[in-house]
């Protein structure tokens, strides 16, 4: 029997209890299968797997759910060695935890996207019109020290390309204004000029990352190096993407991506299906590898 949309009802995000006792009457055993919202406590994702188990049902993992805790937990609770972690994406605040946690098990960290730029301020470098977090710049630093006292060597891009931003008069789909960048061009200064704004890592460090990803046994990869839905600005991010597939195919690599842009663009390069595992889960493959618990997960834990 397949259902409606349960998030057309406000009581499923409530995980109201009557709600998740109406769902529950449907079912003897309960399967969770959608990873992707395991890290919501709602009706559907932990409300009814409660009831059913508080009634003596059986709750379990769906195939695919099983996958995922296999590959973003058991593969790396004692990653093959060497371990590489490839993280972009625009905000180092969204992925602190992501570092941290992975500062005790990772070889090397390789950072791109937007998140470059708070680093690179942090160290004294200007940015230009970067997107940045000026107000980060202490987690980014803490982050660097932590790296360097646990002998993890932790890569920023030596080279970025870059473009001027100019506004339109046009309006997105949000209502707010479009930016045009142009006049891209390979910046390979430590420092972005005032009127530019990075938009991907450059050549050099597409090469020296690749290197690196090449020599690994376990690569985790959450997050593109650039504006990669942009054709001009995409080739840092599909650059990364070529070197975990050779890794993987070529070296026997153990490739894991952590959902979101990153298997967007692995897609969008044709490469999605020579990776090992591509996870389903944005949001919560990040809370996951952060170590939270997830309530969908939790549900489970006693009756799988």
């Amino acid at each position: 029997m397949l259902l409606e949309n349960a998030r057309y009802y406000n009581e499923e995000e409530a995980n109201d209890p009557a709600f998740a006792a109406k769902l529950a009457n449907l079912a003897d055993v309960y399967v969770n299968d959608a990873f992707g919202a395991a890290h919501r406590a709602h009706a559907s994702t932990e409300g009814v797997a409660r009831v059913i188990a508080n009634r003596g049902g059986q709750c379990a993992a769906g195939l695919l759910m099983e996958r995922e805790l296999k590959f973003l937990g058991d593969e790396l609770q004692k990653p093959a060695k060497p371990f590489v972690v490839i993280l972009g994406g625009a905000k180092v605040s969204d992925k602190i935890n992501v570092i941290d946690r992975l500062l005790e098990k990772a070889d090397t960290i390789l950072i791109g996207g937007a998140m470059t730029y708070t680093f690179r301020l942090a160290l004294g470098a200007k940015v230009g019109k970067s997107l940045v977090e000026a107000d980060k710049t202490d987690i980014a630093k803490s982050a660097l020290e932590k790296a360097k006292a646990r002998n993890v060597q932790f890569l920023l891009p030596t080279d970025n390309t870059v473009a001027t931003p100019v506004k339109t008069d046009k309006l997105n789909k949000k209502g707010k204004p479009v930016i045009d960048l142009v006049n891209p061009r390979n910046n390979s200064e430590v420092d972005i000029p005032d009127a530019e704004e990075g938009v991907d890592i450059g050549p050099a460090s597409r090469q020296a990352f690749a290197e690196v990803i090449h020599k690994a046994k376990t690569i985790l990869w959450n997050g593109p190096m650039g504006i990669f839905e942009d054709p001009r600005f995409a080739e840092g991010t599909f650059a990364v993407a070529r070197a975990v597939v050779e890794a993987t195919q070529k070296n026997g690599a153990i490739s894991i991506i952590g959902g979101g842009d990153s298997v967007k663009a692995l897609n969008k390069a044709k490469l999605g299906n020579k990776v090992t595992f591509m996870s389903t889960g944005g949001g919560a493959s990040l809370e996951f590898l952060e170590g939270k618990v997830l309530p969908g997960v939790a549900a489970l834990a006693d009756n799988s």
